[in-house]
């Protein structure tokens, strides 16, 4: 089966917990009845969202996202069709701020800009791999 996938990249306004648990509420919700799973690297600095879908659903996704006041700065990274789902298990599988991924002075010194869609790939393949052997 064919899915759609999109990874992007968005600096967050005003970050804090409450923020982000009403996005996460909000994604898991929207994503259930839409048919989209994913998953989403955070931090004060970053969101790092990885989506997975019918492909209407998933650039529908996208476009609500950039007209999110509570997400600057969007950048997608990959847009393409794929063979499989990476994260068919979770509507959103939430993965705080881990050590892997850019540090906070990359992120100042534009590793964002200068990202390759494997980069950006990688990170959620790290991802996937953690969260199915745990």
């Amino acid at each position: 089966m064919t899915v759609f996938r999109a990874i992007y990249t968005s600096t967050p306004f005003g970050f804090d917990e409450n923020t982000l648990n009403g996005i996460l509420v909000q994604a898991r919700r929207a994503n259930e009845r839409d048919g989209i799973t994913g998953a989403l690297i955070c931090r004060a600095d970053i969101y790092l969202q990885w989506l997975e879908g019918p492909e209407d659903k998933v650039r529908e996704t996208i476009a609500r996202i950039k007209h999110d006041d509570r997400h600057l700065e969007v950048q997608v990274h990959v847009a393409e069709p794929a063979d499989e789902r990476m994260f068919g298990d979770w509507a959103m599988l939430h993965d705080p701020a881990q050590t892997w991924i850019w540090s906070q002075a990359e992120i100042a010194g534009g590793a964002v800009d200068r990202a390759t869609s494997q980069e950006v790939t990688d990170f959620f393949l790290g991802l996937a791999d953690n969260a199915n052997a745990g």
